[in-house]
């Protein structure tokens, strides 16, 4: 990821994840039903949600696509298909749906949750978000969730910056 904005770097003038993260965040436990899950992605259009246990310790997370995952053949399936993408029946396997909704986040959540620190530059939780294809990312300090930080915060923290015409 290449950067070309150096007004961001200027001594002192860093912003940090921790001034622009959300901190008020919907989590979920691995306990938490699939169930309830879908309906928290769904009505309040959550594409992933932080699994923590105890004091906000993060143990996993559970993204829309680990559930969609779930659903459909593996690419190893697929390849080892005589028919490739054709012999799967993709409509009766929408309907598999609810045969998942009993299960846990437990069950489908990302065990090793790649995370930034609240104390890195934003332009530097970019770089990992870049790396890992992600939208947003958990912030945690140690094991301690503290926040979820998005492009979208970036990109705007970094408009309301330049555009206020404001140093930090």
């Amino acid at each position: 990821v290449e950067f070309h904005n150096t007004s961001l770097f200027i001594e002192g003038n860093i912003m940090l994840v921790k001034e622009i993260m959300t901190r008020a965040i919907k989590t979920i436990t691995p306990e938490t039903h699939l169930q309830e899950v879908a309906s928290l992605m769904c009505l309040h259009r959550f594409s992933g949600l932080p699994v923590v246990e105890g004091e906000d310790e993060l143990v996993g997370f559970l993204a829309e696509r680990d559930v969609l995952r779930y659903l459909f053949p593996s690419i190893k399936d697929i390849m080892e298909s005589t028919g490739g993408m054709g012999s799967f029946d993709f409509e009766s396997m929408e309907n598999d749906y609810q045969k998942i909704l009993p299960l846990s986040a437990a069950d489908l959540m990302i065990r090793n949750v790649i995370t930034v620190n609240s104390e890195i530059p934003i332009l530097k939780a970019v770089s990992v978000m870049a790396k890992s294809n992600f939208r947003r990312i958990p912030v945690a300090d140690g094991k301690t969730l503290v926040g979820m930080i998005s492009l979208g915060d970036i990109h705007r923290a970094i408009f309301m910056k330049n555009f206020s015409g404001t140093e930090k």
